[in-house]
């Protein structure tokens, strides 16, 4: 009773070709009484009858390998779409052009080319062309060709023309299995990392550690992508809290030296000695003290980029050096005359008008032209004012978080507060103001009452038409097309919030027509689901410094 089962594994086991597996399957299945309906064939494209069986699996908690095979040899296919098993599904085509690569491979995962003599008939060429045509595509999936192994001249063609495995025949199913599942998932790993670099390079709210959606901003991160990947010296400038270093860091991670070191150091400060051994390092013996050999931070740095923080208060002795390692790339340390070589990329960052110093005798003229190659300028928090309800709801999830308290979202009012609020600390005072809040907070909801003093009764609000809306009382150092943008924004965002961010309803809620309402969620730098109340954790943004 069980001969028709055992020729059926059997046959698994051993290399088969198109008669041999096929009866031996049939027979296996007739026995049982389960051969399955073939049905109608199936035609791959509307007027195009080039598709012949087409088998699904019925399998939904499994992921199903969709396989195209062209071959003219009809037993074959059915005999591996047979044999494939519940994992695969596998349709057999017998006639195709070079029109049709694109509807060939549109619904398939891998595409299997019979490349044997008995199916290409002696032109191998053609098979070769359609490979060709495919694999100009803008999206193909892999293509895996069985060949005959006194042909091993054409499998290097094939290679040559894009295959990216192959099969020898007689086929085992084993190694088809194998070598399919193989192709398919090595052609979804790389459609992901394909993926992921699209979004790193895709303009977003975030650049690395950094967020912001404002204007400035948005032009701030298209410039940073622009020149992380080129070797260049970049000069940081900004206030003080406005996250020069994390945008340090940012080109340091999306340069080619990101797998080399980042290394920071802050010259504000610090004796002019003291600054030399912290960048150049010392030889034992070199001072009273020096027990042992210290690499700087130079030196450290090597093959990667090193941070200058504060690069305006570097003594005027000390600014000769730094020049020649960016010109010689080598140095000395302490009490040593043996020269080191280094390779870095020098990012320095100050909160002082280099250019301005220069005449005053402060800074070294030759020196600023080496910093200033691309100089990327941080507004300060005041001046990108749209970016701090983005900026507040995500210190007040990682302070939640960190402090196990259970606010999810600011009131109106607090965030009018804080919107109204000078900022003169920039961004690291308002982690500091949101922080403090939440720690006072017990509620989900964090209200004015728990801001600094100096925050609260600022703005007068009242409730305007649409239902609760805030209307702030304007601020005399802002334009009246400021406050106008910002009312408009404010109105247009409580509207999405309120509809769940479906645009149809929030465009009749506010009366006006939809391709208005994209216009000014575009104009408006509008992005879905801001300042919605955030989830235990999110995903999209990280949860580590960000300015």
């Amino acid at each position: 009773m069980f001969s028709p089962l055992r020729r059926a594994f059997d046959c698994l086991l051993s290399p088969l070709n198109s008669a041999s597996l096929s009866r031996t399957i049939s027979q296996s299945l007739g026995s049982r009484g389960s051969e399955p309906e073939q049905g109608p064939d199936r035609n791959f494209c509307s007027g195009c009858g080039f598709l012949k069986g087409f088998r699904e699996s019925e399998t939904l908690d499994k992921e199903v390998i969709r396989v195209s095979f062209l071959t003219q040899d009809s037993g074959l296919g059915d005999a591996i779409a047979r044999a494939l098993g519940e994992d695969f599904s596998s349709r057999t085509i017998s006639q195709w052009d070079l029109e049709q690569a694109a509807l060939v491979c549109e619904a398939c995962d891998v595409l299997l080319l019979d490349l044997r003599t008995a199916s290409t008939q002696g032109d191998e060429e053609a098979m070769l062309r359609l490979m060709d045509a495919v694999g100009k595509l803008p999206s193909h999936p892999p293509m895996v060709v069985l060949f005959e192994e006194e042909n091993r001249g054409l499998l290097f063609q094939a290679i040559n023309h894009g295959a990216e495995d192959s099969i020898t025949n007689p086929p085992n199913m084993l190694e088809v299995r194998l070598v399919l599942r193989r192709a398919h998932r090595f052609h979804a790993a790389e459609r992901e990392v394909q993926r992921l670099r699209a979004n790193e390079l895709r303009p977003t709210g975030r650049l690395h550690e950094l967020l912001g959606t404002s204007a400035p901003m948005q032009e701030l991160f298209n410039l940073a992508r622009k020149i992380a990947p080129c070797d260049v010296n970049v000069l940081v400038t900004g206030e003080t809290g406005t996250g020069k270093e994390l945008l340090a860091r940012a080109i340091h991670h999306l340069s080619g030296r990101n797998t080399g070191p980042l290394v920071a150091f802050s010259c504000a400060n610090l004796p002019e000695n003291l600054v030399e051994d912290e960048l150049f390092g010392h030889e034992k013996g070199a001072f009273t003290g020096a027990m042992t050999t210290r690499r700087g931070r130079v030196e450290a740095a090597d093959h990667g980029t090193l941070f200058l923080d504060e690069i305006g208060d570097l003594g005027i002795g000390l600014q000769p050096k730094l020049l020649r390692v960016l010109q010689e790339r080598t140095f000395e340390r302490l009490g040593s005359n043996k020269t080191i070589g280094v390779d870095i990329r020098l990012i320095c960052a100050t909160n002082r008008n280099l250019a301005e110093m220069v005449p005053q005798g402060k800074f070294r003229e030759d020196l600023f032209y080496r910093l200033n190659v691309v100089q990327l300028h941080l507004p300060p928090l005041r001046e990108r004012r749209d970016d701090i309800p983005l900026l507040a709801q995500q210190f007040l999830t990682k302070s939640a978080q960190l402090f196990k308290k259970k606010a999810r979202r600011f009131s109106p009012q607090a965030l009018s507060a804080l919107e109204q609020h000078n900022w003169p600390g920039n961004v690291r005072e308002l982690e500091n103001v949101v922080q403090r809040a939440i720690v006072l907070s017990e509620d989900v909801t964090v209200d004015v009452d728990s801001l600094p003093l100096s925050m609260r009764g600022v703005t007068m609000t009242l409730a305007v038409s649409t239902g609760g809306a805030i209307a702030e009382t304007p601020n005399l150092s802002r334009s009246y097309e400021d406050e106008v943008r910002r009312f408009k924004r404010a109105l247009v965002l409580r509207a999405l919030r309120e509809c769940g961010w479906r645009k149809a309803e929030c465009a009749r809620t506010l009366g006006v027509a939809r391709g208005y309402l994209h216009r000014l969620i575009n104009q408006l730098g509008i992005q879905e689901g801001e300042g919605d109340p955030a989830p235990e954790r999110r995903e999209d943004y990280p949860l580590g410094p960000v300015m």
